[in-house]
């Protein structure tokens, strides 16, 4: 005879989550349906002859907490590992926009030419970059949460929300290589394009998992 539980799972920001949430529960044998809402924070989950611990193991696995507990932390989760270089990507490009197009106007534009090494109006011009960077990425995060079918409200609440540590990681790390490059002027350096977007990416992506596979905090 089928049975009805209800989970409490938390770190669920968007339909995405709740679709990886609802194929985590669907894929246990005996279970004959999941109805998941990430307003809520409920999973609904239609069962014949199924542990509770199990269905909640499922769910912890892929990086969620269910009752506000998550799975015991490591560092050996493929999937988790596999969707916060999904999620690193996404912070990449967004960062990337910003700040790659800050420094290339640099370098086009002269504006910098003329500005003493390590003075106030470079470590100015220095920051700018990181800002734009920020911008960029958090509109960027919005677009992509509207497009999950969030409204433009909750989406740039949980653009704003998602980590500003890792968007900060990444942008500090690839204007450094850039400045690298360039021996400390500000501007862009084609031939450090690369390098910066590799340090960029795997800079912040440990970061990520860790607090993917233990908070259930990302979402794209």
């Amino acid at each position: 005879m089928a049975e009805s539980i209800q989970l409490d799972v938390g770190g669920m920001t968007c339909d995405g989550c709740a679709s990886r949430v609802r194929d985590a529960i669907e894929g246990v044998s005996g279970v004959d349906s999941a109805v998941v809402s990430h307003e809520q924070g409920t999973a609904v989950v239609i069962h014949t002859g199924i542990s509770r611990d199990l269905l909640t193991g499922a769910v912890r696995a892929i990086g969620y907490t269910v009752d506000g507990q998550g799975e015991d932390f490591h560092w050996s989760d493929g999937s988790v590992w596999k969707q916060s270089a999904n999620n690193t990507k996404w912070c990449l490009i967004g960062c990337s926009i910003g700040e790659f197009g800050t420094l290339a106007y640099y370098s086009y534009s002269g504006l910098t030419d003329d500005i003493s090494l390590y003075s106030n109006s470079w470590y100015f011009f220095a920051i700018l970059p990181l800002i734009n960077g920020l911008a960029t990425s958090v509109m960027l995060e919005t677009f992509l949460l509207i497009r999950g079918q969030m409204d433009f409200r909750n989406a740039l609440s949980t653009a704003f929300g998602m980590s500003f540590i890792s968007m900060l990681m990444m942008e500090i790390a690839m204007e450094i290589t850039d400045l690298l490059f360039t021996q400390g002027e500000l501007g862009m350096n084609p031939i450090a394009i690369p390098f910066m977007l590799i340090v960029g990416f795997l800079t912040p992506w440990p970061y990520n998992y860790w607090r993917l596979k233990k908070y259930g905090m990302a979402c794209h």
